[in-house]
């Protein structure tokens, strides 16, 4: 097949794909790209490139595919570098494509606008696939390539470098097998009895859910029922088995409750989790030492506890061996297990005093099926990342690498990818000054997005914890915007929250919205949790 240029070949590669929205900056070293990509699909002019990658990120999420970003070279690819690292990290799947110099100069350092030195090898280091397109024949083959790096589980961003004159050039793309995808490792079945009898032996049985258990979602649901199990998740594993069912205690591992569930369970099943610092209390939460840890990598395999069985393969294919071997467990344990789950959302709930009136309003205002992005702030890290039910794992958009900022990129990706269900972002000042920019590509786009940018001046968790540890405060406490001007000037609808009482009927009216709205949470007048939230980080005394 011949096209005229790369940019209508990277619309054919797209299609193919099933994107139908690519998010990215337009720039003299991506213009015929940009310019195909408008004409033939939707491409959202975001304002920074790092946005640009979370957006593609989120899309590819809430759908359960890819995203697509598109951004310049030199400094564009550098600045989408930290959400790059962001969709590594999590195991996202992106199709980055960046621009090049001209591929006559690719290398020579003349100092070309854009240039930077060794961009691919900056590119490799925080993709999980990077390559350089070398011609106009081999253009179709290096976009799938990468497509399909990015798809294989576990997934990631695949960045693709194009020199500008190869994009300008008529496109050879020769056809290639369909893709069949890489071969999965399996346990072997004298390993798989092991493990086997180890579950079967159970009467006190702990499931945790991680990311990867998202992938198993029928598999985690069938031996849930059929072992009577705590489940215990992840901030990723979150929605794999829905958030109400009365076993899934959730991500309340780290909790008083949570923690004498664990101590007196006798056999724990891991799915597919890396247990994160911030999800083990700093590494200091304690497992059973019978422990049965399924992952689809093998490096995670007792790299952060041992476990008694390893077992090396896709969560879903190794938890349908293992259930003929699940068993009920003590009727008085399941029973345990739902009033641990009812507790420690009981606690949490009234922890958070005014707070959780706006929890509570956010889960009443949608419908099941719905986004909830989440920045990196104290609102999400307190009870959104916890309290809030997910139903769906595509539904729990939030940055898995704990970077700030991301949040608004996010939700904007993944309105668009599910337009007919409404889209909640939960956001702190601190974080959406970061890209305060996209406030402009939300006035724009008119995604069915409501963000929530909850107002304390600052950044309350550091404030948090320079309150407990130290005697002043140092760079917390920023310059705040009136949000209601800046809404105005955006060309945005404005609400605000200043009490409990308000929250209901604010949300109701700003969900039910057709397009954007931004809703401020005062928090100086909405009052302070019973408990500041600081997170579980380690700081060494005298």
């Amino acid at each position: 097949m011949r096209y005229d240029t790369g940019g209508d070949l990277l619309v054919a590669v797209l299609r193919e794909l099933g994107i139908d929205t690519v998010f990215g900056i337009v720039s003299v070293h991506n213009l015929p790209l940009v310019e195909a990509v408008d004409r033939e699909l939707r491409f959202v002019p975001v304002r920074h490139e790092a946005s640009a990658v979370n957006a593609a990120d989120a899309y590819g999420r809430a759908r359960g595919t890819l995203g697509c970003a598109l951004t310049s070279t030199g400094t564009g690819a550098g600045n989408a570098a930290g959400s790059l690292i962001e969709s590594l990290a999590s195991g996202t799947s992106v199709l980055h494509i960046t621009g090049q110099v001209e591929s006559e100069f690719l290398g020579s350092g003349r100092g070309f606008i854009h240039e930077t030195k060794d961009q691919l090898g900056m590119l490799t280091a925080v993709s999980k696939y990077a390559a350089t397109v070398p011609s106009a024949d081999a253009a179709g083959r290096v976009l799938r390539e990468a497509a399909r790096a990015a798809l294989t589980a576990p997934g990631g961003p695949a960045s693709v470098e194009w020199p500008v004159d190869l994009q300008y050039a008529a496109q050879t793309d020769i056809a290639v097998e369909e893709f069949t995808g890489a071969a999965v490792p399996a346990p072997g079945d004298d390993e798989l009895a092991s493990a086997g009898a180890l579950l079967a032996s159970a009467e006190r049985p702990v499931i945790w859910a991680g990311g990867g258990a998202t992938r198993a979602r029928t598999q985690l649901g069938d031996l849930l029922a059929a072992t009577g199990a705590a489940l215990l998740t992840s901030n990723s594993g979150r929605g794999a088995v829905p958030e109400d069912h009365p076993q899934v205690v959730g991500n309340f591992a780290t909790t008083p409750a949570g923690r004498a569930l664990l101590a007196d369970a006798d056999v724990l099943l891991t799915i597919g989790t890396h247990f994160r610092s911030n999800e083990t209390a700093d590494y200091g939460l304690e497992l059973p030492a019978a422990h049965i840890q399924i992952d689809l990598d093998a490096a995670a395999l007792g790299r952060v506890y041992p476990a008694r069985h390893a077992l090396h393969g896709d969560a879903a294919d190794v938890l349908e061996r293992l259930l003929p071997y699940a068993k009920p467990a003590e009727p008085a344990w399941t029973a345990r297990v739902t009033a641990v789950r009812d507790d420690v959302r009981a606690t949490l709930h009234d922890n958070i005093g005014p707070q959780a009136a706006i929890c509570d309003a956010i889960r009443a205002a949608l419908p099941r099926e719905a986004v909830v992005a989440r920045d990196v702030t104290i609102p999400s890290s307190s009870w959104g990342n916890r309290l809030l039910d997910m139903y769906d794992p595509r539904d729990n958009v939030f940055p898995r690498g704990g970077g700030i900022g991301q949040g608004l990129g996010m939700g904007i990706g993944a309105a668009l990818a599910r337009p007919d269900a409404p889209t909640v972002v939960i956001a702190g000042d601190g974080g959406l000054a970061v890209h305060l920019g996209e406030l402009l590509t939300l006035a724009q786009e008119r995604p069915r997005l409501t963000l929530l940018v909850f107002n304390d001046g600052g950044y309350g968790v550091l404030r948090n914890m320079q309150d407990r540890h130290s005697d002043r405060r140092s760079g917390v406490d920023l310059a705040t915007p009136d949000f209601e001007l800046l809404a105005r000037a955006c060309g945005l609808p404005y609400l605000r929250i200043a009490a409990a009482e308000h929250a209901e009927p604010v949300l109701a009216e700003a969900v039910a919205s057709e397009g954007p709205t931004l809703v401020e949470v005062d928090l100086a007048s909405l009052g302070p949790m019973k408990n500041p939230f600081t997170p579980p980080v380690k700081i060494p005394t005298a």
